[in-house]
């Protein structure tokens, strides 16, 4: 029987990346919770298996050649577990090439974007004191709606983001385009994006990810103390 990985997580667009690739690719796991609010991500401990202090983060005991790995960055750990499984990686060099260069699309762009788009639209102002940036909430609005054009369009050449078959890249994704609200952006002119995100989100694997510890997200906005240790980051 395979071993357990061990999951360093919380409910957040970055950890459900990992948590829905581990449900959808029937992997066992257990989860050990990185609460980001109380600053467990500064954990010595924690820092050992992830040096940039940033969850998700894995420790397989099972890992190349039956060695225990840890590996941190949800890229990198979306690439391990399509490789160890040989699932949602593409079954071409062609389709790899695909899946990866999309998962680097997320990873360098949209990611960071409307990670930004969420927090001076939603966070900043409500800080103590309010942090209320106009030009900063324009300008990452305004990225974040240009990479959604972006994704819009390339659903609209095949079913799912790397060609007609579900892939790693759709789970980095889905997480955090799944919040296109809080990001202000629209879907009127997105009805290939509004497809996608409604067939993924029928996923059971998808629902399981987005539903672990799901209670445990909380609202940064009306907790300083949170405020200060997610500032530290």
């Amino acid at each position: 029987m395979t071993a357990a990985i061990d999951l360093y997580y919380w409910p957040t667009p970055n950890g459900w990346k990992i948590s829905i690739a581990l449900e959808e690719m029937g992997l066992p796991y257990e989860t050990h919770l990185v609460d980001i609010g109380a600053g467990d991500q500064f954990d010595p401990e924690f820092l050992k298996i992830a040096p940039n202090n940033r969850m998700p983060a894995i420790v397989d005991p099972e890992g190349p050649d039956e060695a225990p790995i840890s590996i941190f960055e949800s890229g990198a750990i979306l690439q391990y577990l399509a490789r160890k499984t040989g699932l949602f990686c593409g079954a071409t060099e062609r389709e790899r090439i695909a899946v990866d260069q999309w998962l680097m699309w997320q990873m360098g762009g949209l990611g960071p974007m409307a990670g930004q788009a969420h927090h001076f639209l939603k966070y900043a102002p409500k800080m103590d004191p309010p942090n209320d940036i106009p030009y900063a909430k324009d300008r990452y609005r305004a990225e974040t709606a240009r990479l959604y054009g972006v994704l819009d369009r390339q659903l609209a050449l095949s079913d799912f983001i790397a060609g007609d078959f579900v892939s790693i890249a759709d789970f980095a994704c889905w997480g955090w385009a799944s919040l296109w609200e809080g990001q202000e952006q629209t879907q009127d002119d997105k009805p290939h994006m509004a497809r996608w995100l409604e067939v993924m989100g029928a996923r059971e694997g998808v629902q399981r990810g987005r539903a672990l510890y799901a209670e445990k997200r909380g609202d940064f906005r009306k907790d300083r103390d949170a405020q200060e240790k997610l500032s530290k980051r």
